[in-house]
């Protein structure tokens, strides 16, 4: 139960990143970039699966780097569904979903 929240929290941190680092994504606090990870946390855990699998031929040809367009994809729908976070297109949940993905990699190591 722990390691989930320290998780989420890991990936909220992440979401405030991305807003920092790359212009078009936006969050207007904590709330929204709590529930942006929550919904991003459980997209990754049901969606992103399904859609690796149904992808897979694709993933295999570019070597695994489709997975960052199925990031970036599933970034996209949260910046959608979560009033409070904003991704302006697919380019900035493409990069916003690399920071997030590179910083949750690197904090999830060391805890």
């Amino acid at each position: 139960m722990i390691s989930i929240i320290l998780r989420l929290l890991v990936l909220t941190a992440g979401v405030f990143l991305a807003s920092y680092l790359i212009p078009g994504v936006n969050v207007e606090g904590y709330v929204a970039a709590f529930k942006a990870a929550l919904l991003l946390g459980v997209l990754n855990a049901i969606i992103k699966p399904v859609l690796i699998i149904l992808t897979l031929p694709i993933t295999l040809l570019t070597l695994g780097l489709f997975t960052f367009i199925i990031n970036g994809l599933l970034l996209w729908f949260v910046g959608y569904a979560i009033s409070g976070f904003e991704v302006a297109g697919f380019f900035p949940a493409l990069l916003g979903a690399i920071v997030i993905s590179l910083f949750s990699i690197l904090l999830n190591r060391f805890i």
